[in-house]
C-alpha cells in the first residue's frame, strides 16, 4: 500500500481544510516547495497535490506553486495533481510540466467523456477523484452534492483505463476522526480499480487498519503529517514491513 503525503494549495500556501470548508483553512507552510522537499527527504514516492482554488473556480489557480513543488520534489518523487482540471488539453499541459498523474473529479460526474478521452490519450496517467458526503458524490470543490452514488460512479470507469480511484470521505477530511475503512473497503471490493483512501487518516493505526482490510491500494494523509500524529518515514517503514 502506497502512502501519499498531501499538499493542499490555497492562495499559494500549503493549507489543510476542515471538511472542505475554504473558510476553515489552517496554513501549515507558506512554502509548498519546502514542504515537498521535506516529504522527499523523508522518502516519499508520491506527493498528492490539490489546487483548492482551482477546484472551486474550474481552472488552475496555483500553477506557480505546483511547478515549484515539482522542482523541489526531484526526479524520484511522482506528483499526483487534482483541482480545476476540466479538459483533455489541461491534462496534457500538466503532464508536459512534469506531473505524473492527473486527477479528474468534477468532470467525472458532469462530463464523463472527458475522462474516457484523457485515459485513451494518456494511459496510466489519469485518476478519478470521487469525493462523497453520506455516500453521494460532491463536486465543484465539494460545494455541490449530487444524487450520484459514489460506488456507481467508480464502476462507470472500470473499463476506461483509469489508473486509480481516489475516494474521499468528506465528513472525515481534516477532522482527525479516523478513516472510513468500511466504506473504502466496500468500494475496493465492488470496483475492479485500485482504490486510494482519503479523508481522516490520522494515525498509524488508521494505516494499519486500511492495510489489514486488504484490497486498498493506497492512502492519503495531510493534517496528521503536519501536526506530528504521523511520522512519514515511520509510516512508510510500517507499510514496507507489512508488505515484506
Amino acid at each position: 500500500m502506497i502512502l501519499y503525503p498531501a499538499i493542499d494549495l490555497k492562495d499559494g500556501q500549503c493549507v489543510r481544510l476542515l471538511r472542505g470548508d475554504m473558510d476553515a483553512a489552517t496554513v501549515f507552510n507558506a512554502s509548498p516547495a519546502d514542504q515537498a522537499a521535506s516529504f522527499a527527504r523523508a522518502g516519499a514516492d508520491w506527493i498528492h497535490v490539490v489546487d483548492l482554488n482551482g477546484a472551486f473556480s474550474g481552472q488552475s489557480e496555483n500553477g506557480d506553486a505546483v511547478s515549484a513543488i515539482i522542482a523541489a520534489a526531484g526526479d524520484k518523487v511522482k506528483i499526483q495533481l487534482g483541482g480545476g482540471i476540466r479538459s483533455v488539453d489541461h491534462v496534457a499541459a500538466w503532464l508536459d510540466r512534469g506531473v505524473s498523474r492527473v486527477i479528474l473529479g468534477t468532470v467525472a460526474v458532469k462530463q464523463p467523456d472527458i475522462v474516457t478521452a484523457a485515459c485513451t490519450a494518456f494511459p496510466g496517467k489519469v485518476a478519478v477523484g470521487i469525493d462523497a458526503r453520506g455516500g453521494k458524490v460532491a463536486v465543484e470543490g465539494w460545494a455541490e452534492t449530487t444524487e450520484q452514488d459514489a460506488t456507481d460512479l467508480a464502476k462507470r470507469f472500470e473499463d476506461a483505463g483509469v489508473a486509480a480511484v481516489i475516494y474521499t470521505d468528506i465528513d472525515r477530511d481534516g477532522a482527525m476522526q479516523g478513516v472510513n475503512v468500511q466504506a473504502t473497503k466496500a468500494m475496493a471490493d465492488a470496483v475492479a480499480l485500485p482504490i486510494i483512501a482519503s479523508g481522516g487518516v490520522s494515525s498509524l493505526d488508521d494505516l494499519r487498519a486500511l492495510k489489514e482490510a486488504g484490497g486498498i491500494a493506497g492512502a492519503i494523509s495531510g493534517r496528521a503529517l503536519y501536526d506530528g500524529r504521523i511520522d512519514l518515514a515511520e509510516a512508510m517503514a510500517l507499510l514496507a514491513e507489512e508488505e515484506a
